[in-house]
Formats: C-alpha cells, structure tokens, sequence
C-alpha cells in the first residue's frame, strides 16, 4: 500500500538532503530550533504561518504544500476553526481554490460550523477575493438548504451578485434561483435585493419580470417609509444605514423602472405618467445633502426621459431640446451617456431621421466600447447590454444610408458584444443585417465576419455546445 506523504516527511527529507541541523534551518527559515523540532517530530501542529516560513526555506514557491497541509492537519481531523480560518484567508491569497472546496466540504456535514464559514465568507468578501468566497456562501448554502434562516438566504444573495457576469443566460439562471430567497432577507436588505433583481432582468430585457419586481419592492419601500416616520425611531434609522441608497429612492426608482418598460413595450403615455411620478417629489420628508442630490438626480432624469418619451412616440420636435439636455453631461465619465445616445439612434432609424451632426458632436465612438468595470447592479448589466444595442442601431443607422464602411465597423462591435453577453436573439439579428447588406461588403469585411462566426463556433464547441468532427 502507498504510504500517504507528509509535509513532516518532506521537511525531514529535505534536512538529510542538505545536511541541515534543526538549529541551521531554523536559522534559514527565521525560527527557533524548539519550533522546526516540534513540527519534525509531530509533536506540536503545524500553523499555516509555518508553513510558509518552511515553504520558502526549502526553495519552493508559495503555497506547494497547501494540498498536504487539508490533508495532514484538517481533513479527517476535528475541525479547528483557529487553524483553518487562516488557511482559507491564505489559499484566497495564492488563489489555491481546489484546497478551499476541499476543506469546505470536509467540514461542513456540521451545521454548527456554518456561522464561523458564513463569517469568513464575508470578510473574503470585503477583500474582493469573489471567487474564493463564492465556494464557502455555496457551502453554507447547501449545509443550510432545509433551514429557512436568514443566512441562507444572505448566502443566496451574495451568491447571485458574484455569479451576475457577461453571460446572459447563465444571468438568467442566476436570478430565477435567487428570486424565492428574496422574502426570506430582512425588510429592509429585500429592497436591495429586489433593486438588483429587477436590473438584472432589465439588462435581460424580461419586462414583465422587471414590472413585477418593481411593483414589489415600490410596495415594501413605502411600508418601510412610512413606518420610518411614523416610528421616528433612532432604531429604525439604524436600520436603514445598510441600504445603498436614500430610503425613498426605492419608491421613485420602482417609478422608473416601470416608465421603462412602457417604454420598452411602446406605451409612451404611460410611460410619461410614471415619469411625472418619480419627478414630483415634494412628499419626501428628509432635508440632508443625500437626498437633496437623489431628488435633483431623479428630476434630471425625468427631464430627459420626458423628451425620450415623446421622441420615441413620434414628436421629432423635441430632438433639438433632447440633444442640448444631453450636452449638459457629456463627458465619458457619465454612464447615461450610452442609453441617452441609444434613444437619439432609436429615434432616427425608427422615422429616418438625419442625425450625423449630433453623432459627430458627442464622439459617439468613445460611447460603443468596452465600459469600466463596476459593482453596481445597473452599470454591471444594463449598460453593457445598451452599449450593444446602440452598436446595433448605429450599424442599421449607417448601413441603411449607405454608409458601409462605419456601418459594418458598429456591425462587428455589436456581434462580437452580443457573443460575449450570450444573447442569442440579437447576436443572429446582427447576423440577419449583415446578410442584408452583405453585397456591399469589402473582402476585408467579410474575411473578418468569418473569423468572428468561426471564433464563436469554436467556442461553442470548447463549451461542449456541438460536437467537433473534425480529424
């Protein structure tokens, strides 16, 4: 029978190779003789700060005997939180994810270690190690998945946000496990949670979803505001402090959603009625800076969005005021810059309007691209999905003017952005319009829409989508 090895072992083997006493590599290692003798002789566990010390003196690189360190000090022993919370804390470190799951899975048969799991979780959390704390909020989840505790459902929650990503259809997935956690959070984190929900399914163009979500978390943010004042508590204004926005903006931003999706479904009046809701907000109750800066936020919008309405609906007249409104932010740092510019070009293929100038003036190029990474929920999602479509709309906008040079470029940017989104729909609409114009195409143009059908092929194929046949 193989004999399992042991860091002991190494460690032991390594002094006969170098002809090392206890005291000269405790030297080497910057510990004292009595510490590498206990460890040699098993005599006193070993610590992952030891560890280190130990790897580095041998001459290995960071993190070789982390395998070995779950197997000979944590798996199959009884737990002991003390040496495993910096283990886990170090392998997020050094990205040691396998020795993660599989002390995570030797330890989590016992409910009664999901707390401190829960709590280590949160702290890779807060230090953006996403992926190592995925693996424990799984573990906690599934240890807990008959219970109905509120960790759980926080576990399910932090779970969708790390897993929201480029991928629409997994986004999809995502959100429908998610969504029947949500009423098991507390009051006032469900708002949060439903803000999220709803954007992810805006981002995925679920408007029946996004209204109903909206309508959810319009009806709780009022309850909750109106308890807020009612109660005048210093507790219940504590308790507010772990939202991410002013309490109120929940009420108007449900306002919002549901004007987009009237939008969205082409019911403009509709639309401007919710937009007059969220603009008139005199019932706010509140006078400090925050809300002053959410109130003159939400009315800038609905300035906007007023204009937006009416162009879309077939009121051209306003296009003027609607691109001086838009002058006043642009600068690439504004994020609206994207969906602003989308309505401009949604407007002008829908009635055939001329808006060259305006593209001109706004550098509509630098508004196509990749967008800075974000943690909101809305940037993350809905942007990136808007900035595909207005390449979209700017090929349809150049390709049906004739202008087959700019149009196939916005072609190629749309293609190559919906493949990352995973959205299927609107990648074969990309290929659709290709089609249509593809008569006008140079050889250079179709040669790289080939490399990029190809490239999405083989991806699918990597994925296991198809099979491959080739010999």
């Amino acid at each position: 029978m193989k004999i399992a090895p042991t860091i002991r072992a190494e460690l032991d083997r390594f002094l006969q190779q170098e002809s090392l006493t206890l005291s000269q590599f405790g030297q080497i290692a910057g510990m004292n003789r009595g510490a590498v003798s206990a460890i040699v002789t098993g005599n006193k566990p070993l610590s992952v700060n030891q560890l280190d010390l130990i790897t580095k003196a041998m001459g290995l690189p960071e993190g070789h005997f982390y395998d070995l360190f779950a197997e000979n000090y944590i798996i199959d022993h009884p737990p002991n939180m003390k040496r495993i919370e910096p283990f886990l804390f170090r392998c997020a470190e050094l990205d040691k994810l396998d020795a993660i799951r599989r002390v995570v899975g030797a330890i989590m048969d016992n409910l009664m270690y999901s707390p401190k799991l829960f709590e280590i979780a949160e702290g890779l959390l807060a230090q953006k190690k996403l992926e190592a704390a995925l693996i424990l909020y799984e573990g906690v989840a599934e240890a807990e998945r008959y219970q109905h505790s509120e960790r759980l459902a926080i576990c399910q929650y932090r779970i969708f946000k790390i897993q929201i990503g480029d991928d629409q259809n997994r986004n999809l997935s995502a959100a429908t496990i998610f969504e029947v956690f949500v009423e098991r959070l507390n009051e006032i984190d469900q708002l949060d949670a439903l803000k999220d929900l709803a954007n992810v399914y805006r981002s995925l163009r679920k408007w029946d979803k996004v209204e109903e979500i909206a309508k959810k978390m319009r009806a709780k943010a009022e309850i909750q505001y109106t308890l807020k004042h009612q109660q005048n508590s210093r507790e219940r204004d504590e308790s507010t402090k772990s939202l991410t926005r002013p309490l109120f903006v929940y009420i108007t931003y449900a306002d919002l959603l549901c004007a987009s999706v009237c939008e969205a479904k082409g019911d403009y009046q509709q639309a401007l009625q919710y937009t007059y809701a969220y603009a008139n907000l005199d019932w706010v109750k509140e006078t400090d800076e925050d809300t002053q800066y959410w109130i003159d936020l939400y009315k800038t919008w609905a300035e906007g969005n007023t204009h937006v309405n009416k162009l879309l609906s077939g009121d051209t007249s306003v296009l003027t005021e609607y691109v001086e409104y838009i002058a006043v932010s642009a600068n690439k740092a504004d994020k609206e810059m994207v969906t602003k510019l989308l309505n401009v070009l949604m407007a002008a293929n829908r009635y055939k309007l001329d808006v060259d100038d305006i593209l001109r003036r706004f550098e509509i190029d630098s508004f196509t691209q990749q967008q800075q990474p974000s943690t909101d929920m809305y940037t993350k999602q809905v942007i990136p999905e808007q900035s595909a479509r207005l390449s979209y709309e700017l090929a349809y906008y150049h390709l049906h003017r004739g202008s087959y040079d700019d149009g196939f470029k916005y072609l190629m940017y749309s293609l190559v952005s919906y493949h990352i989104l995973n959205n299927e729909s609107y990648y074969i609409n990309c290929i659709g319009l290709f089609e249509h114009f593809r008569t006008h195409a140079v050889p250079e143009t179709l040669s790289e829409f080939s490399k990029i059908i190809e490239k999405v092929w083989l991806d699918n194929v990597e994925k296991g989508c198809f099979s491959d046949h080739r010999d």
